[in-house]
């Protein structure tokens, strides 16, 4: 029974779908339990720093049960961001109401779209990646799987990674950094790729190419199906979604950074250039993404035998209380500037 904790990220969507169907102020419940609610139930419950043994961890990987529950979220996605659409587009609501839409859409679009998405793109087998990218489309972020598997986890904590935030640099100024560093090294990455098999970059082998293709399609459809306001929706849900995925990136690495050896290149990813937190609400709801030094240490493990390390940093607060922390910079830098090495601050 102690699998079936993480169906508790489909919470989320279910407070969605809620808040959906009955519109006027309860248009908000998405936002208020995600970045509310969570967060004191995070400050409630303990932290659960246990690890598995060899036996549990094999035992884990053998079962199918956790590989499912993130299959579940493509027509999970899908059904709420069309749904999303039909309210938007064909309901008689308030602006005030099409607003609390966008949110709820964009949030689940954030974490069981992006975020799943981020875990299956990390799989070897080509369904499970396929699953992984058909769940950024929604979010416009495609290049996020070339980038992040070919750019951030080899630039981590460096100058060098769109993703790392700087030590004193705010979440808005991040935003603005990452999104346009990222899409452009997405594109760097993918010539080299095309460079390295002897292709051009008009070929289809361009995967960039037909992420474009791809979300520009998905938008038309929008559009044909469900008009100006559905286009509309699609296109500020998708925003909402992957300003959610910055602001986790934000905090995954911020102020963290590897020095640099004798010969002049950087030391290799350890536990210690990623933050991690063991609040148990955050870890469930967001498939271990909290474990995210063990995440860098060893990308290829699947998100449910994720271990803790005691040389990693620590969070003070869990990933949903920690994102909330971040829209507040003086607060978030009173909190968390005196946990970051000195070393490692440039």
């Amino acid at each position: 029974m102690k699998d079936l904790k993480y169906l508790a990220a489909f919470s989320i969507p279910i407070v969605a779908l809620i808040s959906l169907y009955f519109k006027g102020t309860l248009v908000y419940l998405t936002p208020v339990y995600a970045f509310v609610i969570i967060p004191v139930l995070e400050l409630i419950f303990p932290v659960d720093t246990y690890n598995l043994n060899s036996e549990e961890a094999d035992s884990k990987l053998k079962r199918k049960l956790f590989d499912w529950l993130l299959y579940l979220n493509l027509p999970v996605v899908y059904s709420l961001v069309f749904y999303g659409a039909y309210v938007a587009s064909f309901s008689v609501i308030e602006t005030y109401e099409l607003v609390g839409v966008i949110l709820s859409v964009g949030i689940v679009l954030g974490v069981n779209g992006i975020n799943v998405a981020h875990e299956l793109g990390h799989r070897q087998a080509t369904n499970e990646r396929f699953i992984g990218k058909a769940l950024l489309l929604p979010s416009q972020y495609m290049h996020f799987y070339i980038e992040h598997n070919f750019g951030h986890h080899l630039h981590a904590a460096t100058p060098e990674d769109p993703a790392t935030a700087r030590y004193n640099q705010t979440v808005y100024s991040f935003w603005v950094t990452s999104i346009f560093r990222q899409y452009l090294s997405a594109w760097r990455i993918q010539r080299t790729l095309l460079k390295n098999n002897h292709q051009k970059v008009f070929s289809v082998k361009n995967d960039m190419l037909w992420y474009i293709i791809f979300q520009v399609c998905y938008l038309v459809v929008m559009f044909y199906v469900f008009g100006v306001l559905g286009l509309l929706f699609a296109f500020a849900a998708a925003v909402v979604g992957f300003l959610l995925l910055e602001t986790v990136n934000y905090i995954e690495h911020y102020g963290l950074m590897r020095l640099k050896t004798k010969s002049g290149r950087y030391e290799r990813v350890k536990e210690m250039h990623s933050w991690n937190s063991n609040h148990v609400i955050g870890r469930i709801v967001l498939y271990e993404l909290t474990r995210h030094s063990d995440h860098h240490f060893k990308s290829s493990k699947k998100y449910q035998t994720l271990d803790c390390h005691d040389e990693s940093p620590q969070m003070p607060y869990g990933y949903p209380t920690s994102m909330v922390l971040a829209m507040l910079p003086p607060l978030w830098f009173k909190i968390m500037n005196k946990r970051v090495p000195k070393e490692m601050i440039i």
